[in-house]
């Protein structure tokens, strides 16, 4: 190991001790969970962005494993096999190496391989408390780190989700919209096609499949499957031929339908068009559901007490800013959702992050549900951001 590793190890560490510090203070207990991790967690769970930076591999059983790209997926899974019951309320940190593929090349500040400080809550019946909790510790812990500068970006995909809900829609296009969530682009789209011609959205389909689509999954997975054997297409993304043939003829029950009305639309767009001071951006959203006559109430009054319980933790919350279009880029997330970001030369770089996770755990095993938020720290990108390396 050269000078500069050694030299950049020996602040990693330092660096890592205060975080653990205030995190094992704050009863958090410390764990190691495993480096190899089964594949399909990840491939199924975290959304394209992770699904095409996993280092994934087949082992001389056959077993299908990746290097994990984040170390949320395996605390959750140490905590199903060590944590106890799935009503005990659970705290754990950890620290270790997480693996991302780079596209464009690999530096610095986007390594393969980089250091991963985070902690994990399970189980508890607070919501806006735990929320409150995580996003203050992880404040505290780039403070303490050095980290004088930043910006914090706040997101509620819980309260976006329950407000379809109560827009009048086949549920088939909420499955969609949701899953759209995190590609901007594709949503608008989407958005525009379901208010305007829904049939639309089957263009590649039918191009593909020379029209023969049916709204029974088992009959479009016949053609799809003989299609791709034809061509000798393989399957990528870790879908099936029978989870990419349900949706296709979900897609196909759009032919005859009728489109979204206008005025829903309109009220999805201005929504995912809110953004600015949370409080302010609350009191926008609060106007357009009572104009559109909807009840949101419970999920509008935990985003007000959210932001209280956050304030009287010691964050600035009007320094925050909220924004509704904002999930990060891992599609576990079911609610509130935080971003710690510096500025750059080359715009903004995140450094620490993370939310609520509700159905993970139920998806990855667990008998019951298990409230869960967690929080990350990539540290080179902390480290460099304290010392002005950017």
């Amino acid at each position: 190991m050269s000078g500069k590793a050694t030299e950049l190890r020996a602040a990693l560490d330092t660096q890592a001790d205060t975080i653990l510090e205030i995190f094992t203070k704050s009863g958090y207990g410390y764990v190691e969970p495993d480096i190899l991790q089964p594949a399909d967690i990840f491939l199924d769970r975290s959304g394209e962005d992770i699904r095409t930076r996993t280092y994934v591999f087949t082992d001389p059983d056959g077993q299908e494993l990746c290097l994990r790209p984040d170390l949320t997926v395996p605390t959750c899974r140490y905590h199903l096999e060590h944590g106890g019951g799935a009503k005990d309320v659970a705290r754990y940190c950890y620290r270790g190496p997480a693996f991302r593929f780079q596209p464009g090349g690999h530096d610095d500040l986007r390594p393969r391989e980089f250091d991963q400080i985070g902690i994990e809550h399970f189980g508890s019946a607070d919501a806006e408390a735990t929320e409150a909790e995580v996003i203050a510790l992880a404040v505290d812990a780039v403070r303490q780190a050095g980290l004088e500068t930043f910006q914090v970006k706040i997101g509620d995909l819980g309260l976006f989700n329950r407000m379809l809900d109560t827009i009048a829609m086949p549920e088939r296009w909420r499955r969609r919209l949701r899953h759209d969530f995190w590609r901007p682009q594709a949503f608008h789209e989407t958005l525009a096609r379901l208010s305007g011609d829904p049939s639309a959205l089957l263009d590649r389909e039918l191009e593909f499949m020379g029209g023969a689509i049916s709204e029974r999954p088992g009959e479009t997975a016949a053609t799809l499957d003989q299609l791709l054997s034809l061509r000798a297409i393989p399957l990528v993304g870790g879908r099936s031929v029978s989870e990419i043939a349900e949706r296709i003829s979900e897609k196909a029950a759009d032919r005859n339908a009728p489109p979204l009305p206008q005025d829903s639309a309109k009220l999805i767009q201005d929504y995912i068009s809110v953004a600015g001071r949370p409080r302010d951006a609350l009191h926008r959203i609060m106007n357009l559901i009572v104009a559109a006559k909807l009840d949101l109430s419970t999920s509008l009054a935990a985003f007000a007490r959210r932001i209280t319980l956050m304030q009287d933790r010691g964050i600035a919350v009007d320094s925050c800013r909220f924004l509704a279009e904002f999930g990060r880029n891992l599609e576990y997330y079911t609610g509130f959702v935080f971003q710690i970001e510096c500025d750059t030369p080359s715009g903004p770089m995140p450094i620490a992050g993370g939310g609520r996770y509700d159905t993970l755990m139920s998806d990855i095993g667990a008998q019951r549900p298990i409230p869960a938020v967690g929080c990350a720290i990539h540290t080179e990108r902390l480290l460099a951001a304290a010392n002005g390396d950017f």
